[in-house]
């Protein structure tokens, strides 16, 4: 199987990597894409050797020239990484740009018919109706890459789709699951980004500590799955052992269990029949003793309080919810905000979008565009 790697530096590329370097003689890497992390790119590329890399910032592509191996060919550019997505040798392409701006490429894989390993939230989230409708007109297969919708996955394969009672996301809590809600103002972005389970970046890390992720990953499952928002909820599991379970209607509730490392459900999205090696350690329910579940406080969570006006809403209400956390997450980390205003803020700009569906991935850009600059205007008032 021959992949391409959309923002192969991140944590997921980098963990993609490291699963096919233990199957090198199943998977080769055709291109290998990221943004500006010239030095990890170049390292990467030393590993698998890829036909072809892709840097989308021009200024990366000239500290890469002259470093790769020999043969490794540079390009430059959006418009190469979705020639790389849709490459005709390509069996798989792992979607793992971070944000909308992974989106042109993740559907021109989706286009190309291709096994779409989704790692991108927001092509979900912001273009959920278009993204698995392209999937199912070009027969593209999508799978999961989220270590909770990947449980989901699981959980659901091999059996009746309408018998499903409730599918249920679990959460880890982030760093201030136990703090007082009344001291989350003072949280800085090094307090936020200090995830207790996962190694992430630093968006991903603060969204989790928000739980905004949680939210996006319901509107995500929404998509996935074709669930309706009254079948999914999310409840918080600090071991992060349980990543997922789904209930149906005989009262029998199915669960995925494995230590909290992405490498396994990457192995699981690469090829499922017959599983893969991934290099997690071996689940040892006795050496961690106590599985612990609480149900999420809104207050603590106010994200969790939102989402649900938004997976009942139109498209227009994702793409604002998306978009704005977006650019306030941002703000957190520059400082300019502080933490509670992030989910404030995106709860303010809800207020003030219109609830429309959303047809062509024009309007997708077009509405993201609008809500990211009422948002920086929101923020500067902040």
């Amino acid at each position: 199987m021959k992949l391409t790697l959309l923002g192969a530096t991140g944590s997921i590329g980098r963990s993609t990597i490291d699963v096919i370097l233990q199957h090198r003689e199943q998977f080769s890497v055709y291109a290998l894409v990221g943004h500006q992390n010239a030095e990890k790119m170049r390292q990467l590329a030393e590993s698998v050797r890829p036909e072809l890399v892709v840097m989308t910032r021009p200024d990366a592509v000239l500290k890469l020239k002259g470093t790769l191996p020999s043969g490794v060919r540079l390009e430059a550019g959006m418009d190469a990484a979705i020639a790389a997505a849709s490459e005709s040798s390509v069996d798989m392409v792992l979607a793992a740009m971070v944000g909308l701006a992974g989106l042109p490429a993740a559907l021109a894989a989706v286009r190309a018919g291709k096994r779409v390993g989704l790692a991108n939230k927001e092509c979900l989230v912001s273009a959920g109706r278009i993204f698995m409708q392209e999937a199912k007109e070009h027969g593209a297969t999508v799978v999961p890459v989220d270590s909770e919708h990947a449980a989901v996955h699981q959980a659901l394969c091999g059996h009746d789709h309408d018998s499903v009672t409730k599918i249920i996301l679990t959460a880890s809590g982030g760093p201030f699951r136990k703090r007082n809600p009344e001291t989350l103002c003072d949280v800085t972005p090094e307090e936020a980004i200090a995830h207790p389970n996962w190694e992430m970046g630093a968006k991903i890390s603060v969204d989790s500590a928000t739980m905004m992720n949680k939210a996006l990953e319901l509107i995500e499952a929404k998509w996935l799955f074709d669930m309706p928002p009254e079948k999914l909820s999310a409840i918080i599991h600090p071991q992060s052992i349980v990543h997922a379970m789904v209930e149906y209607r005989d009262g029998s509730v199915l669960a995925q269990l494995a230590e909290p490392d992405m490498r396994s459900p990457i192995a699981y999205a690469m090829q499922s029949i017959p599983r893969l090696a991934s290099g997690i350690p071996w689940l040892d329910l006795v050496k961690t003793g106590t599985l612990e579940f609480q149900k999420v406080d809104e207050k603590h969570f106010p994200a969790m309080r939102l989402v649900q006006d938004v997976m009942r809403g139109e498209d227009s209400l994702a793409i604002a919810f998306n978009a704005a956390n977006e650019i306030a997450n941002q703000a957190f980390r520059n400082r300019k905000i502080g933490f509670m205003k992030i989910v404030e803020s995106v709860e303010l700009i809800l207020s003030r979008v219109e609830n429309h569906p959303v047809e062509t991935v024009a309007d997708v850009w077009s509405h993201d565009r609008e809500v990211r600059r009422l948002t920086e205007e929101v923020i500067i008032k902040c």
